[in-house]
C-alpha cells in the first residue's frame, strides 16, 4: 500500500476576506521556509481535507490550503439557500487565489490540483505564469462543456439504470435538454425536499460513473456537505464555468517554460474525450503517467505514488 507523508497540522490558519461578503477559509502547513505550494481542491464545492496535506514532503515544502466560495469552512456556506451564488463563480475564484498569494507574501508556488481544481489550476497558471513554478495535476478537467456533457449525458449509455434514476429528478419535459441547468433549478428550489432529492440523485450518479469507488463516498453522507457539493457543481457546470469552450488548451501555450506531470487513472472518464493527451501535446513541458486501472480519485496506491514522486522531484 502506498505511503503518504505523516499527518500534519497547520502551523497558521485564518479567514481572508475577499469581498461580497465572502470570507475563505486558508491554513498553512510545513516547512515556514519551505517551498509554497497551492493545493486546489476539486468539485467544484468539495473542499480541502487534511489528507490533502500529505503529498508533500513538510520538511520541504510550505503547503498551502484553502476551501473555495461556498464551501468548507468558508462562508457564507451553500448549503445556505440565501447564500448569493452570483458572486461565486471561475473569475472571483481566480481573483481569490492572487489575493490568498499576496496575503501570505509568496511571489512564486508550485500548483497541486484534481478534477476541477486541475483546470482551475491551469487557468491561473495560464493567466499568471510568473507566479508559478510547477504544476501537479490529476484526475484531469479543463472545464469543457464537453466534458461536462460527458459526465451528465454520455455517459448514460454506460450506465442506462441509474442514469434514469439521475434523471428523475428533472421535470420530464427537460430531461432531453441541459441537465446541468435543469439541476441547477432543483438546487435553488424553496422545497426543502426537492433540493434534498436532486441532492441524493446527483452524488449517487457521482458514485456510478467513478467505477474504482468502492462503496459509497463518505463524505456525501453529511447533509451539509451534499448539499452545498452539488449546488456549487451544477451552478459551475450550468454555466459551462464561466470559461469559454476549449480557452484551456487553446492557451496551453502560455505554460510554455512551466514544468508539470499530470497522473491519469486508465479508467478516468475524461479519457473518453483524449483530454490528457490534448493537453500534454499542446504543452510540451508537461509529462502524461497513466496509471492502469485506477479511476478519478487519488484512491489508488499507484496515483498516490506517482503525485508523491512528482512533488518530491520538484520539491529538489
Amino acid at each position: 500500500m502506498a505511503t503518504r507523508y505523516p499527518e500534519i497540522e497547520p502551523y497558521a490558519q485564518g479567514m481572508l476576506d475577499v469581498g461580497d461578503g465572502n470570507n475563505v477559509y486558508w491554513e498553512t502547513c510545513g516547512s515556514p521556509t519551505g517551498k509554497p505550494v497551492l493545493v486546489l481542491h476539486g468539485g467544484p464545492g468539495s473542499g480541502c481535507t487534511a489528507g490533502m496535506r500529505r503529498f508533500f514532503d513538510p520538511a520541504a515544502y510550505r503547503i498551502v490550503l484553502f476551501d473555495q466560495r461556498g464551501c468548507g469552512r468558508s462562508t457564507p456556506h451553500a448549503s445556505d439557500p440565501a447564500t448569493d451564488m452570483s458572486v461565486n463563480t471561475t473569475a472571483h475564484l481566480l481573483a481569490d487565489i492572487e489575493l490568498l498569494r499576496a496575503h501570505l507574501g509568496i511571489e512564486r508556488w508550485q500548483l497541486f490540483g484534481g478534477s476541477w481544481g486541475a483546470a482551475l489550476g491551469l487557468r491561473y497558471a495560464e493567466l499568471h505564469p510568473e507566479r508559478v513554478t510547477e504544476l501537479v495535476l490529476l484526475g484531469l478537467a479543463t472545464g469543457r462543456r464537453a466534458e461536462t456533457d460527458l459526465l451528465t449525458r454520455g455517459l448514460g449509455r454506460y450506465f442506462p439504470e441509474a442514469w434514469e434514476r439521475y434523471r428523475a429528478p428533472v421535470p420530464e419535459a427537460e430531461r432531453d435538454g441541459d441537465l446541468t441547468a435543469a439541476y441547477d433549478r432543483l438546487f435553488n428550489d424553496q422545497d426543502p425536499a426537492t433540493r434534498e432529492r436532486a441532492a441524493l440523485a446527483w452524488v449517487a450518479w457521482e458514485e456510478t460513473i467513478d467505477v474504482t469507488l468502492e462503496g459509497h463516498h463518505p463524505r456525501y453522507a453529511d447533509p451539509r456537505f451534499r448539499t452545498a457539493f452539488t449546488r456549487i457543481v451544477a451552478h459551475y457546470w450550468s454555466k459551462g464555468s464561466w470559461l469559454p469552450e476549449g480557452i484551456v488548451l487553446r492557451e496551453a501555450g502560455n505554460l510554455a517554460g512551466i514544468p508539470g506531470v499530470i497522473v491519469q487513472g486508465s479508467l478516468d472518464p475524461g479519457n473518453l474525450l483524449g483530454t490528457p493527451w490534448q493537453l500534454t501535446h499542446a504543452w510540451p513541458d508537461c509529462e502524461l503517467v497513466l496509471i492502469d486501472e485506477a479511476g478519478h480519485s487519488t484512491t489508488d496506491d499507484g496515483m498516490t505514488e506517482a503525485l508523491i514522486a512528482a512533488t518530491d522531484r520538484f520539491a529538489r
